[in-house]
């Protein structure tokens, strides 16, 4: 399967997950100058702002290991010009989903990390 398609199914399954365990879901793939966030999803408290990473089996790393540094600075930064334009009135939050796939590109696991990362603005 090739990259891009791994990417797209996993925000798929990404995206139900959330919708499935009761979270509103805002928007998906939203860009602006400063990057881009997969998902912008909330609760009755919490607006999170998610990276989702996919993985088939047989991968060496986990998903979330792919969340560098750079990468949490361009979601911040995204989150922020989002924040400004929409201002909730819920806490921001800065989510990872780790979508495993099966070799055959079925879902095989999600794992969902709260508050992976803090602010860096």
């Amino acid at each position: 399967m090739d990259k891009s398609l791994t990417g797209a199914r996993g925000e798929v399954f990404a995206a139900r997950y959330l919708r499935d365990s009761g979270f509103q879901i805002f928007a998906a793939n939203v860009s602006n100058r400063y990057g881009e966030v997969d998902i912008i999803a909330g609760d009755e408290e919490y607006i999170f702002f998610v990276e989702v990473k996919t993985r088939t089996e047989g991968a060496l790393a986990t998903p979330a290991e792919a969340v560098s540094l750079q990468k949490q600075k361009k979601i911040c930064g995204v989150a922020a010009a989002y924040l400004q334009k929409h201002r909730p009135a819920l806490q921001p939050r800065f989510d990872v989903i780790e979508v495993y796939l099966k070799a055959d590109g079925s879902l095989d696991k999600i794992n969902h990390i709260k508050n992976a990362f803090e602010s860096l603005m």
